[in-house]
């Protein structure tokens, strides 16, 4: 009968709205299918667009942080953080300087001794000095104005200039699923039910 019919359909999309994993899917497929009408292009949206690790430590959430705000002073179209634009350090530059804290931003927290802390677990002075010490490196322009001393987080987490150089300019080609100590990368792998631990050479090589 109708009813029944309407009864069968109700269940149906009952038990669809309390599945997690078909409303990503049917999220995800009305994302791509607009994305790929704007990009004038077919096949998986996910597939090349995007791509991400799993931060691990202290060590891999800086430099994963100066990599994306250090992004438009690495492309020559910013000449300071400060200037530019669409990125989170400038956010906070503009917020500290009428004494405020981003609300959207996870605040600095100093250097915690938790092992989950509520906020970064760097003070916004030394995280502003590393960036800043870092875009001298990095801009063509400002390679003779470098302060050679060791920001105080490359101090803390044992991180040398030529090694934080290569993580704030090759971070994505640097790891894979994950980024971390080796230490952590092996964790991860164990975690992940993973026989190979992927980065480990890098791990080594960059963050000790």
């Amino acid at each position: 009968t109708h009813i029944e019919a309407v009864e069968e359909t109700a269940e149906v999309w009952r038990k669809r709205l309390f599945d997690i994993s078909w409303f990503m899917r049917a999220l995800n497929e009305y994302i791509a299918r607009a994305a790929n009408k704007e990009d004038d292009c077919t096949g998986h949206f996910w597939e090349g667009r995007f791509k991400s690790q799993a931060l691990l430590d202290e060590s891999a959430l800086a430099a994963c942080m100066a990599y994306v705000d250090l992004n438009p002073v690495r492309a020559k179209v910013a000449k300071t953080p400060e200037t530019s634009d669409h990125t989170s350090i400038q956010y906070r530059i503009n917020a500290a300087r009428v004494g405020k804290t981003p609300k959207r931003l996870m605040p600095f927290v100093g250097n915690s001794n938790q092992a989950m802390p509520q906020g970064l677990p760097f003070t916004l002075p030394d995280y502003l000095q590393l960036v800043d010490i870092t875009s001298r490196y990095i801009h063509p322009n400002k390679r003779g104005k470098v302060d050679h001393s060791l920001p105080i987080i490359l101090e803390r987490l044992n991180i040398e200039h030529e090694q934080w150089l290569t993580l704030t300019t090759q971070f994505e080609t640097c790891f894979k699923q994950a980024a971390g100590k080796v230490v952590h990368l092996e964790q991860y792998a164990h975690n992940q039910h993973q026989q190979r631990v992927q980065g480990r050479q890098n791990a080594r090589r960059l963050l000790g």
